[in-house]
């Protein structure tokens, strides 16, 4: 089945959020009382295992119905569930997809509703990053209550909403075979797609676009125009962007990047009120990445919007799709939590409203609007809300329900940005969640995964589930992780792998750091981490001098050669610098294991197809060689991804992993 995401109207207007539903304007933070009460009795590991309860909540185009993805029971599947806005209460309209799992849903038209969804196809990968699913797109028509299917599996998706045209949309169509990709081998972003507007109703579809190399991927507007398209000159090996003026049927060549460039150079969007400017996210020359005007005309660059501590993300568009589709409404960046910078004074004061009346505001966002603008969805997220939903309508704030809700906020823990020194002067960025009492705790480090990633910590369930145990978790942002500069990303390779090297310090640095502030004590740490974050943790295990009690690695990259082997002649560019100096100079914790001197704990998913399960086999019989002790839990049929980890997935990993921790992590556990 399938579905896919909303690009729609609505002209600027101003709401007043007035009259609310009883205690939301009244509800305050915790008291310091309920929060050293709540410590008392920390939540079973069933309580963390559920996968969010309700999501994807969006209101119709007319205002008039609110759909959403509900679980209903905690090993089940997502059904669509979709409401009477004038009256939450009465009994919705459900619609499950089985076989198939109900990914997202967005709204279409008044009564249409794409979805997305996949099935499990297959008991073993098929290789790496070939999984054991297979997706499709669906469309339910609310009004007739009926569900249908298009488009083959992983190959179609949706480019564009037309809301001119509500009962079409683009289609972007991935051929069979790569034999348009001359061989080469590219980003998935740039192999070569056709394009098809689609008419909902009756099934049938037109060509628009025949994609080829020179121009792969192609961006239409809301009105169906093409304006923007990428592509990549094999002779020159350089990524090529290109424009085409409404009205006109000829592409224009405006840009070039080579492949080895570290440069960012992403069109994000252009100025409805004058098309000839585009939005661009780029370095431009400066360590920060920045938001940059672009005259397309002349190729002037002026500066919109720039940080000296940390990058922009991205832009965001007008709250209401439906009549402003195009239209920017902002900028989007993060440091000690998300923020928006907003260029509409009008948007600027409706989520200054929202922020006054919902309880522990921290990151929100309106998820859907009415085409009227009167109507509207709202999601919060926090470290004191796992994710709350609400809708406005007839002057009324309402809550919807949250995604967790056995979780209450008093029992959560609050989450600090801070700074530490590295033992070459460095400062790291980090993140920490303090549990509800008084210190010192015991801290779990628990490092990203990627490794070149940007994280920024909002509600956590795993840092929130062992901060309600007692436990103090540092998540610290280590050379190479994206948010912070194009210096600090660039310094964990360009100079020589520092993977397992001054990365690793970075993570030891952070624990220290932590001892001496009083928050914890020598004795009483361990490192927790998935993915690269399994990895540090592997290589953890080996350190000498040894400062943790125990170690935790999860889905880990145990032989790094094994894993750069998997891509190495199948990316290039800045990719191929940045991986192969990674991993091929970086230390091996297969290599190392000789050297363990804690106790291991072992997770790894059956099916996992990024860091496929050879990886876990060759590091447990070198253990099991060397006669060094471990702990090992296999998750049946769980990817790599947190989008497989089920609840009895989770249920597992949870159970062992804090059994673990309290137990046997060092004499007579942290």
């Amino acid at each position: 089945m399938a579905a896919r995401t909303l690009a729609l109207k609505m002209r600027s207007s101003s709401i007043a959020l007035v009259a609310l539903v009883a205690g939301l304007a009244t509800a305050g933070e915790s008291t310091a009382n309920e929060r050293a009460d709540a410590v008392a009795t920390p939540y079973p590991a069933e309580y963390w295992a559920l996968r969010d309860v309700i999501s994807n909540v969006e209101v119709s185009p007319d205002g008039e119905r609110l759909a959403l993805m509900r679980i209903p029971t905690r090993d089940g599947n997502p059904v669509i569930e979709v409401y009477d806005t004038a009256n939450l209460a009465r009994e919705p309209l459900r619609v499950n997809a089985e076989p198939m799992e109900i990914e997202w849903l967005s709204w279409v038209n008044d009564d249409f509703i794409l979805f997305g969804a996949r099935q499990k196809v297959r008991d073993i990968i098929e290789g790496f990053n070939q999984g054991v699913y297979e997706l499709k797109l669906g469309i339910l028509d609310v009004a007739e209550k009926e569900v249908d299917e298009f488009g083959e599996p992983g190959k179609v998706g949706i480019a564009s909403l037309l809301p001119g045209e509500p009962n079409k949309v683009v289609l972007s169509v991935l051929p069979p075979g790569d034999k348009k990709n001359e061989g080469a081998q590219l980003e998935e972003r740039f192999l070569p797609r056709d394009y098809y507007e689609y008419d909902l109703k009756k099934g049938t579809r037109k060509l628009l676009i025949t994609g080829k190399p020179a121009l792969a991927t192609v961006r239409f507007d809301a009105e169906g125009n093409p304006w923007l398209a990428t592509g990549f000159d094999f002779a020159t090996k350089e990524f090529v962007y290109y424009h085409r003026p409404v009205g006109t049927k000829k592409w224009q060549e405006f840009r070039r990047r080579h492949e080895d460039d570290f440069e960012t150079f992403s069109v994000v969007g252009f100025d409805v009120d004058d098309r000839k400017l585009f939005y661009v996210v780029a370095y431009n020359g400066h360590d920060k990445r920045g938001l940059w005007e672009l005259n397309i005309e002349t190729g002037e660059m002026t500066a919109i919007y720039r940080r000296s501590d940390v990058n922009i993300w991205n832009v965001f568009g007008h709250s209401n799709s439906w009549t402003e589709p195009n239209r920017i409404a902002g900028v989007t960046y993060f440091k000690d939590r998300y923020h928006r910078e907003f260029f509409d004074e009008v948007e600027a004061a409706t989520y200054r409203q929202l922020e006054d009346i919902i309880p522990y505001a921290w990151s929100l966002s309106i998820t859907s609007r009415s085409r009227d603008g009167l109507t509207l969805t709202v999601r919060n997220v926090g470290p004191r809300d796992p994710g709350t939903y609400y809708l406005f309508k007839d002057g009324r704030l309402e809550s919807v329900g949250s995604a967790q809700p056995l979780l209450e906020s008093e029992a959560l823990a609050d989450v600090r940005y801070i700074s530490y020194k590295a033992r070459d002067g460095k400062t790291i960025p980090a993140f920490l969640t303090v549990p509800n009492g008084e210190p010192p705790f015991p801290l779990v480090v628990m490092p990203h995964g990627g490794p070149y990633v940007a994280e920024t910590v909002t509600y956590h369930k795993w840092a929130q589930m062992l901060a309600n145990n007692g436990y103090l978790v540092l998540q610290p942002q280590y050379r190479g992780s994206t948010n912070f500069g194009l210096e600090f990303y660039k310094s964990a390779f360009i100079e020589g792998s520092e993977a397992g090297y001054k990365m690793q310090d970075d993570k030891d640095d952070g624990a220290l750091h932590l001892v001496k502030e009083g928050l914890t004590t020598k004795d009483r740490m361990a490192m927790v981490g998935w993915s690269y974050g399994g990895y540090a943790a592997g290589v953890a295990a080996a350190r000498t001098p040894q400062i943790y009690q125990c170690v935790a690695a999860g889905a880990a990259v145990f032989d790094p050669i094994m894993q750069v082997n998997y891509y190495r002649f199948r990316i290039r560019g800045t990719g191929k610098i940045e991986q192969l100096a990674t991993w091929d100079g970086g230390v091996s914790p297969l290599e190392m294991a000789e050297k363990v001197n804690v106790p291991m704990l072992i997770i790894h998913g059956s099916v996992d197809q990024r860091v496929p399960p050879d990886h876990v086999r060759k590091y447990l019989k070198r253990l099991d060689d060397l006669g060094k002790p471990y702990e090992y839990l296999e998750l049946e049929g769980a990817d790599h991804f947190g989008d497989t980890l089920f609840y009895d997935h989770q249920l597992q990993f949870f159970t062992t992993l804090l059994d673990f921790l309290a137990n046997d992590c060092g004499p007579g556990g942290l």
